[in-house]
C-alpha cells in the first residue's frame, strides 16, 4: 500500500467539527502509527532544497511533523503561534480568515533578511493562515521557498492564494 493510502486509511472525518457543515480531517489516528509517522517525514523530506534554513511550523499541528523534518534534514525550526503564546518579545501579524479574523506570532529575530524557509502545516484549506505565515516572515526579510503540507483539500482553493508566494507547494494527499 502507497503512503497516500496508508495516510487515508488513518484519516478519521468529523462530522460538523468545529461548525456544522464542515467535515474536519483528523489527523490524530495517524499520530499513533510511528512507521507511518516515520514514513510521512520521509516522503515530507523529499521537497526539501538544500538551499532551506528554517523549517517554520505553524500552530499547532504543524509543529508535529515540522520538528522531525527539521531534525531529520539538520534545519533550524521556527515557531508561529497563536498571539499571546510566546514568552519572548514577539513580532506578530493580524489577518483575516473566511470566518473571522486571527492573529498569529514568533520569536523576535528568529528570522533574519536572507533566511530561506519552508513553511509546514497539517492541512491546506483556504490558505488564509499559511499565507499570513508568508507575510509575517516576509515582512522581516525571509523568502518563502516553499510551503509543505500532509493534506491539502484542493476543493477550497489555498493552492491558488500560495502560488503567488511560491508554486512550491507539496501536499501529500489530496481531497
Amino acid at each position: 500500500m502507497n503512503i497516500i493510502n496508508k495516510i487515508k486509511k488513518n484519516i478519521r472525518d468529523v462530522y460538523d467539527f468545529p461548525k456544522k457543515g464542515i467535515v474536519f480531517k483528523d489527523i490524530t489516528p495517524v499520530l499513533k502509527n510511528p512507521l507511518l509517522c516515520s514514513e510521512i517525514v520521509n516522503e515530507l523530506s523529499k521537497s526539501i532544497n538544500p538551499q532551506i534554513t528554517h523549517i517554520v511550523g505553524v500552530e499547532s499541528r504543524g509543529f508535529l511533523f515540522g520538528l522531525p523534518l527539521s531534525i531529520q534534514n539538520n534545519i533550524s525550526f521556527i515557531l508561529i503561534r497563536k498571539k499571546g503564546k510566546l514568552p519572548y518579545k514577539t513580532v506578530g501579524l493580524d489577518y483575516d480568515l473566511e470566518y473571522g479574523s486571527a492573529s498569529i506570532e514568533m520569536n523576535f529575530g528568529d528570522i533574519n533578511s536572507g533566511d530561506k524557509v519552508i513553511i509546514h502545516d497539517d492541512l491546506l484549506a483556504t490558505g488564509g493562515t499559511a499565507l499570513a505565515a508568508a507575510k509575517l516572515l516576509t515582512d522581516q526579510g525571509a523568502e518563502v521557498m516553499g510551503f509543505s503540507f500532509l493534506i491539502e483539500l484542493e476543493f477550497l482553493k489555498g493552492r491558488e492564494k500560495l502560488q503567488k508566494v511560491s508554486r512550491n507547494i507539496n501536499s501529500i494527499v489530496k481531497y
